[in-house]
């Protein structure tokens, strides 16, 4: 479901918009939202719900792992996109659930006209770390 209005989305956001996402906005364009649900060292992998306002996207990025790795998105509220390359964007709903395998270069983000919501889901493995690249271009992103 498509929401543009902040106050009807944060009704159906249900784990929370959390605090704007500042160590890491470099690498999105618009305003984006962390809210971790574990804590670092306290449980096996990291989940955090990241809220990204309408238009919002991250930029191109590649997980990188030895072993192991990759990432996990489960779309909780609003409308977004995903990407690899090379490949169609996928439109993301409630419900919506990507596995991105260590070294695939993609991005997400949310729809032109709505609010979006996804649980980030970092899988465990040996020397993991994120690549980001270039900006997804609003040309790009004006043709979804």
């Amino acid at each position: 479901m498509k929401y543009m209005n902040k106050e009807e989305f944060e009704k159906a956001n249900m784990f929370g918009t959390g605090v704007p996402n500042e160590m890491f906005a470099q690498y999105f364009i618009g305003d984006s939202f962390l809210n971790p649900l574990t804590k670092p060292g306290e449980a096996p992998v990291f989940l955090a719900n990241v809220t990204f306002e309408l238009g919002c996207r991250n930029n191109w990025h590649i997980h990188h792992a030895e072993s192991g790795g990759g990432q996990m998105l489960i779309c909780t509220a609003g409308e977004g996109w995903y990407q690899e390359e090379g490949k169609e964007a996928v439109s993301l709903h409630e419900g919506s659930f990507i596995y991105i395998p260590p070294e695939v270069k993609h991005w997400h983000g949310a729809k032109a006209d709505s609010w979006f919501s996804h649980i980030a889901l970092e899988i465990p493995g040996e020397n993991t770390q994120n690549e980001w690249l270039e900006p997804v271009s609003d040309e790009e992103f004006s043709k979804l």
